[in-house]
């Protein structure tokens, strides 16, 4: 590594000390098209030496340049000397006087290809020898003029700039400057180039642009833009086709492509009749691509602002109609007012209803600005521009319990149309009717929403059974009452009768909100509040039966309460109240039942109890009251009853305790006793087992002592008798075997025979009926040949000779016949025979 880094340094070394050497040799050999410099120091004048020589320095001479490689430019190259040196005209170096060759001081020189030469003394390469720069086709050199110069005979100034275009070879000067290189633009076929002038020129075809104008180059092929003129953008052209269209707007006045003269701001759409294809001018805006607008047979369109055939120009404020089949673009201004509609088809239960927009002759009647009527179906119906389409109507189908609300306009007077089939008419429409929000929430509750904009169906409403329902008619100011089960339908003045009814326990008003009138009989439950005479305030939860009792010729008297709950309830609480303070809290607990019933009821002449309690202001009647509870209000009263209460129940509790352990105690000593008895009878038994083990025992010894000789006998007896059982076991076993075999060989044989049996019947059936069939075909082919020789000539046959028969019964293909009928046998046996 050390000697890697010493290396570079003692090669350079080497050179230096080859250098100084040279330097400072007398004598110096110059190669052929090496040189060196010589400086004379007498005169101080350098001077150049050429090989091939040898130099012989002398000693008033020095080498201030050692033997260097002349400058060799080979073919097509170039090389910028700077300094260079000055020559005459024929081309050879001018010294001066003292023999000092004359340099162009701050000047460059170009040098091309030629034989090898020396740099002069001050000369110098700027820069190294470059091969010339060659300019392909369709492109060329941006040139820059450092200084006025003069080239080809044309005078360029400082400044100037001028291009040089390829195909070619360009030769550099020292007073141009290449900028930059220009690359051609292609300019395809429905392509076009914009270009953009930097100041004011005449291009090729002597047209004159000025400084910042904008135009078009729309020949297709390369283009290489001038000096004085940048390329903006390249553009396509627009395909125009049958079904679309170019909408432009002008930007200055100008003349297009076409020859037309157009205005700043100016519109208009380019379609196929014009070009197939465009490419818009630099002074045209594309606003957008228009689709071509096709109408079918059942199709029309209104244009708004239509445009003018002949003068082109819109007129404003009008509207044309359009119908199918066509097809066209909407000009600009143009606009289709609701779109492609289509012809509106009435069916015989469908109509119009039309406005007119100014006045104009339908046949022979005149329409106004403002006239309604309508056209009915069936047909097909387009609207001309003076007419106003409002809506379409269809006959509204009604059935018995259904209805709508009509207005007349022009008279305001509202009705309603129940239970048939309606058409609104021209000066008629459908009418919304406001309900009440209580009533919406009420019908919607029950299944029935309501439209809150208002509803322009008959309202109804189906009254359950057992109720009444009121509804008040505004205008003849007059209620009528409807019963359950029935269906309430309003007319166009009538409204419900809300009612706001008390509810809850105690009760609170305007809880029930309901718009049918229960009958009953119901009950209702409150809780009453009382004080009795020794201060003991009591809760009492009271349910009253109640019902009303309809008189029918005044049934709106039922509704003469609006709130009968809460005002029922406030009675019967005011009588309850003044009853229970007369008497004291044990007497109300003993008689309560009694005491409320006196308050509400009331004593008849008999000193008895009344049963009802009837308001007259609305026909209500309180059938019975029940008591479901009393509680005490007072905490100390309440205290009081708990100990009370909880007092009894401890001392009844007590005493079923005693009761309790007393019976307890008695079913221990009967236990007791029954376990001393099952003791002694369990002790008797023992003694017993014990008798009968003693006797088992003894029995045993005996046995013990005779019980080899006994054991050994039964032992092959038992065996004896086993065998026997086994042999005979097996026997009967054989014998089920053979018996089960036999059988299975007897029910083989027998299926088989059967089955053979069956094979053969089969067979011989069908061979029955191939016979039974051969027979019918026999007797029917000869049943037709029969009818078709026919009686005569069978009767003709009978009568005939031996020879004529012969020839008939050969045509007929028989060998003989016998005619007879069955009155007369005949033998057929001995007929064979013969």
């Amino acid at each position: 590594r050390s000697y890697q880094n010493q290396a570079p340094r003692q090669i350079f070394l080497v050179l230096r000390t080859h250098r100084q050497s040279t330097m400072t040799d007398a004598v110096i050999r110059i190669k052929p098209h090496y040189y060196i410099h010589v400086l004379d120091k007498m005169t101080n004048v350098t001077r150049v030496e050429v090989g091939p020589r040898t130099f012989t320095r002398e000693e008033q001479e020095q080498v201030v340049l050692v033997p260097t490689a002349m400058i060799m430019i080979p073919p097509r190259h170039y090389a910028i000397i700077e300094n260079p040196v000055v020559r005459n005209e024929d081309g050879e170096v001018v010294f001066d006087n003292l023999g000092q060759a004359k340099i162009r001081h701050g000047d460059k020189e170009v040098r091309r290809e030629g034989e090898p030469f020396p740099l002069y003394p001050g000369e110098s390469l700027y820069g190294k020898v470059s091969p010339l720069q060659v300019v392909a086709p369709n492109t060329a050199l941006r040139l820059i003029a450092k200084r006025d110069c003069v080239i080809e005979g044309e005078a360029h100034a400082a400044g100037s700039e001028w291009l040089f275009k390829g195909p070619g070879t360009y030769i550099p000067r020292v007073d141009v400057d290449v900028s930059e290189i220009v690359k051609a633009s292609i300019i395809k076929p429905l392509q076009a180039l914009r270009l953009r002038c930097v100041k004011e020129f005449t291009n090729s075809n002597g047209v004159t642009r000025q400084a910042g104008e904008e135009y078009l180059l729309r020949e297709p092929g390369a283009y290489l833009p001038n000096v004085d003129e940048v390329v903006v953008e390249t553009l396509n052209a627009f395909i125009l086709t049958e079904k679309k269209a170019l909408h432009l707007r002008a930007r200055q006045e100008f003349t297009d492509v076409f020859g037309v003269q157009r205005k700043a701001g100016e519109e208009w759409l380019v379609t196929l009749a014009d070009t197939e294809s465009h490419i818009p001018d630099v002074q045209e805006i594309v606003i957008g691509e228009v689709d071509i607008t096709v109408l079918s047979s059942r199709q029309y369109c209104v244009i708004v602002d239509p445009v003018d055939a002949e003068t082109g120009k819109p007129r404003l404020g009008t509207r044309e109609l359009r119908k199918g089949e066509c097809s066209f673009f909407l000009c600009p201004g143009e606009k289709l007012e609701n779109g492609i509609q289509k012809v509106h088809i009435l069916d015989s239960e469908e109509a119009l209803l039309l406005r007119a927009r100014e006045q104009f002759t339908d046949g022979d009647e005149i329409r106004r600005p403002g006239d309604r009527w309508m056209i009915h179906g069936p047909c097909d119906y387009v609207p001309p521009v003076t007419v106003e389409i409002l809506e379409s109507r269809r006959t509204i189908p009604l059935d018995v319990n259904e209805g709508i609300y009509v207005r007349d306009i022009k008279t305001g007077r509202v009705r309603s149309v129940i239970g048939k089939s309606y058409m609104l008419k021209s000066d008629e429409e459908r009418w919304a009717k406001d309900l009440p929000s209580v009533v919406q929430e009420i019908l919607a509750k029950e299944g029935k929403p309501v439209d809150p904009k208002g509803q322009t169906e008959v309202v109804t409403y189906k009254a359950p059974h057992n109720t009444a329902v009121q509804i008040y008619d505004y205008k003849s100011k007059q209620p009528r009452v409807v019963f359950g089960p029935d269906l309430v339908m309003l007319g166009p003045e009538e409204q419900f009768t809300v009612l706001s009814l008390s509810g809850d326990k105690p009760k609170r008003p305007h809880v029930i909100k309901s718009l049918s009138l229960q009958l009953g009989p119901d009950f209702m439950t409150d809780v009453v509040i009382v004080e009795t005479a020794d201060h003991a305030r009591l809760s009492l939860k009271l349910s009253y039966n109640w019902h009303f009792e309809v008189d029918k010729e005044q049934p709106d008297k039922i509704f003469s309460v609006p709130d009968f709950v809460g005002d029922a309830c406030k009675a019967i609480a005011s009588r309850v109240r003044g009853e229970v303070a007369l008497h004291s809290f044990d007497e109300f607990h003993r008689n309560s039942a009694k005491i409320i019933r006196t308050a509400v009821f009331g004593i008849d002449e008999k000193n008895k109890i009344r049963n009802r309690f009837a308001f007259s202001a609305n026909n209500l009647v309180i059938s019975n009251i029940d008591i479901q509870s009393v509680e005490p209000v007072d905490s100390r009263t309440r205290d009081a009853l708990q100990k009370s209460v909880q007092l009894a129940i401890e001392i009844t509790t007590r005493s079923q305790e005693a009761e309790a352990r007393h019976e307890a105690e008695r079913r221990e000593q009967v236990s007791r006793g029954q376990i001393e008895k099952f003791k002694l009878l369990n002790e008797a038994k023992a003694e017993e087992s014990r008798k009968n083990l003693l006797q088992l025992q003894s029995q045993s010894a005996t046995v013990e002592s005779t019980g080899a000789a006994t054991a050994e006998a039964k032992a092959h007896a038992a065996r004896a008798e086993i065998q026997g059982q086994a042999a005979v076991e097996a026997a009967r076993l054989n014998a089920e075997a053979n018996k089960i075999k036999y059988k299975a060989e007897l029910a083989q044989l027998k299926a088989e025979q059967e089955a053979e049996t069956e094979h053969q019947k089969a067979l011989n059936e069908l061979e029955i009926s191939r016979a039974r069939d051969l027979a019918a075909i026999e007797s029917g082919k000869f049943k037709r040949i029969v009818d078709a020789i026919g009686r005569d000539t069978l009767k003709s046959i009978t009568t005939s000779g031996p020879d004529m028969q012969e020839k008939l019964l050969t045509g007929l293909g028989l060998q003989s016949f016998l005619v007879t009928d069955a009155n007369s046998p005949i033998n057929l046996f001995n007929r064979s025979a013969q």
